[in-house]
C-alpha cells in the first residue's frame, strides 16, 4: 500500500463553512486562507462523497501543484479542518453552520447550485431541492436552503447573522445570491426575510485561476515525486486573481495580505474575467471539440483559433466593457492568451463545455445583448451559440457520440432531435434566451447562418470564414 498523505498538527478552528469543495476551491479559496492562517473551514459536499472520502484520510490536508511549462511546484494545505457530505446527515450541517463562532459561509456551487433562472436571476420554485426544502427545512438538500435554514436558527438564538460569499462565475454574484435567498426566507416567514436583509451581507466576488481536473496520472506523477499517495490533490495554473466586496459582518482573514483585492464594487473586474476570459473560454470549448481539440492549448496552438479569441476581444468583447480601475484590457487579454497557450495547463474543451445551458446566459449572451442595443451584430459570439447547439445535439462532426453534461441535457437532446429548425427550437428555451433575444431577427438570422456553416463545413471552416471576414 502506497504511504498516504496524512495532516502535521491540530487542524484550525472552524470560523468558515464552505460549500462546494471540488478542485477550485481546493486550488483557491483554501489556499489563500491557508496563508492567511488561523481561519479553519469546515467543507461542505452537497451532493457527492468524493471530496470526504479522499480528505477525511488525510485530516483535510491534501497538495497543491502550480503547473508551469517552467516546472511545476507542491505545497501542502491545510486549511480544511473537516469536511462533510449534506445528504448524509444535512441537520448536522444546519447546526454547524449555525454556530456564532462561523463567521463566512462562502459558495463554490457552480451556476446550476443556485436553482435559478440563468436569464433572469429568479430563484426557481418549480425546482425540486427548492420545494423540498421549503417543506424540510430541517433537512435541506439545496444551497440556499442551507444558507436559510442557518440564518434562521441563528434568529431563533438571538446570534449575529453570518457573510454569504458566493465565488462562483456569476455576474454580480453577491446581489444574486442575496436575492435567492430572499425571495426563498420570505416563502419561510416574512419576519425571517427581513432579518436577514438587515444583518447578513452578500459580497460580490470576482475569481480567477485556471483549475484543470486532476487526473490519475498526476496522482501517480505526485506519489513519484514525494513519495506519498494524495488522491485529494489539485493542479492549478500560477496565475491568480480574487476580488472582493470588502463587506463583512464579523470579520475576514487577511486575504488582503496575499494578493486578494478588496474593493467597494467587484462589478466591472467580474464582466472583465466572465466575458474576456470565461466568454472566450467557451467559445474554444464549443467550436475546439466540435473541431477535434481536446484542451485549450491546442485550440490556440491552431492559428484560425486563436485568431478567433483575438478578434472577439477586439471588436466585440472589450468594446462593450467599461475598463476597471487598475486594470488595462488589451493588456488583461494579451495575458489571457499567455495563458491559453501554456501546454503544461491541460484544461479539456469536454470540461469547459460542461453545463453550458447555465453558463451561456453570463458569458456570451449578455455581451451579445450589448452588442445589439448598440447596432451590432457580433458574429463571432453567435458562431458560439451555434457552436453550443450544435455540440448539445450529441454528436460531433464524425458522428460520434458527445457526452453531453448539462442539467437540461435530456432536453436538449429532444429539441434538437425533434426539431426539423433546430436553432428555432433551442432560441425558444426561454431559461437560457430569455424572451428578447429570440424575437431579434438579426440575432436568430446569424445563429441560423453559422449553425448551417458548422453542419456543412464543419467548426474550423467557420472559424476560418468568420477570422478572415
Amino acid at each position: 500500500m502506497p504511504v498516504r498523505l496524512t495532516r502535521r498538527g491540530a487542524p484550525p478552528e472552524v470560523a468558515i463553512v464552505h460549500l462546494g469543495p471540488g478542485a477550485f476551491f481546493r486550488a483557491f479559496n483554501a489556499i489563500y486562507t491557508e496563508e492567511a492562517g488561523d481561519w479553519g473551514i469546515l467543507a461542505v459536499s452537497l451532493k457527492s462523497p468524493t471530496a470526504r472520502d479522499q480528505l477525511a484520510p488525510q485530516g483535510g490536508a491534501y497538495t497543491s501543484l502550480t503547473l508551469s511549462e517552467g516546472g511545476n511546484e507542491s505545497r501542502i494545505i491545510g486549511s480544511i479542518a473537516e469536511v462533510l457530505v449534506a445528504p448524509e446527515d444535512p441537520e448536522a450541517v444546519v447546526a454547524a453552520m449555525a454556530n456564532p463562532d462561523v463567521k463566512i459561509v462562502s459558495l463554490t456551487v457552480t451556476e446550476k447550485g443556485y436553482c435559478h433562472e440563468p436569464a433572469t436571476g429568479a430563484l426557481r420554485f418549480d425546482h425540486p431541492d427548492i420545494q423540498h426544502d421549503l417543506q424540510n427545512l430541517h433537512a435541506p438538500r439545496s444551497a440556499v436552503g442551507f444558507i436559510v435554514a442557518a440564518l434562521q436558527q441563528r434568529q431563533k438564538a438571538g446570534d449575529n447573522a453570518f457573510t454569504v460569499l458566493s465565488c462562483d462565475n456569476l455576474p454580480s454574484n453577491g446581489r444574486l445570491v442575496r436575492r435567492i435567498v430572499l425571495e426563498f426566507a420570505a416563502k419561510v416567514s416574512s419576519e425571517l426575510s427581513d432579518w436577514i436583509s438587515r444583518n447578513a451581507t452578500f459580497p460580490a466576488t470576482m475569481v480567477d485561476r485556471i483549475t484543470p481536473a486532476t487526473t490519475d496520472a498526476d496522482v501517480a506523477a505526485l506519489e513519484r515525486t514525494k513519495g506519498y499517495y494524495d488522491p485529494a490533490c489539485v493542479v492549478h495554473e500560477s496565475f491568480r486573481q480574487w476580488v472582493i466586496e470588502d463587506d463583512f459582518v464579523d470579520g475576514r482573514p487577511a486575504w488582503d495580505e496575499f494578493g486578494a483585492q478588496m474593493v467597494s464594487s467587484v462589478e466591472d473586474h467580474e464582466l472583465m474575467k466572465l466575458r474576456c476570459l470565461n466568454g472566450t473560454h467557451s467559445t474554444l470549448a464549443y467550436l475546439g471539440y466540435l473541431a477535434g481539440h481536446e484542451t485549450i492549448a491546442d485550440c490556440v496552438a491552431d492559428p484560425a483559433f486563436a485568431a478567433l479569441c483575438e478578434k472577439l476581444w477586439r471588436e466585440e468583447i472589450t468594446p462593450m466593457l467599461a475598463e476597471p480601475e487598475g486594470e488595462d484590457l488589451n493588456r488583461y487579454c494579451a495575458q489571457l492568451m499567455a495563458r491559453y497557450r501554456d501546454t503544461a495547463i491541460r484544461h479539456r474543451t469536454w470540461q469547459i463545455a460542461m453545463d453550458g445551458s447555465q453558463k451561456l446566459p453570463q458569458r456570451i449572451l449578455g455581451t451579445i445583448r450589448d452588442n445589439l442595443r448598440s447596432n451590432v451584430v457580433p458574429k463571432g459570439l453567435c458562431l458560439a451559440v451555434a457552436g453550443w447547439m450544435r455540440y448539445v445535439g450529441g454528436l460531433d462532426e464524425n458522428g460520434m457520440t458527445i457526452d453531453v453534461r448539462d442539467p437540461l441535457a435530456a432536453r436538449l437532446k429532444h429539441v434538437s432531435d425533434g426539431a426539423e429548425d433546430k436553432v428555432s427550437a433551442l432560441l425558444a428555451i426561454e431559461e437560457v434566451f430569455g424572451q428578447d433575444l429570440p424575437k431579434d431577427e438579426r440575432f436568430s438570422a446569424e445563429v441560423s447562418a453559422a449553425f448551417e456553416q458548422l453542419v456543412s463545413g464543419g467548426a474550423r471552416a467557420a472559424v476560418e470564414t468568420y477570422v478572415s471576414g
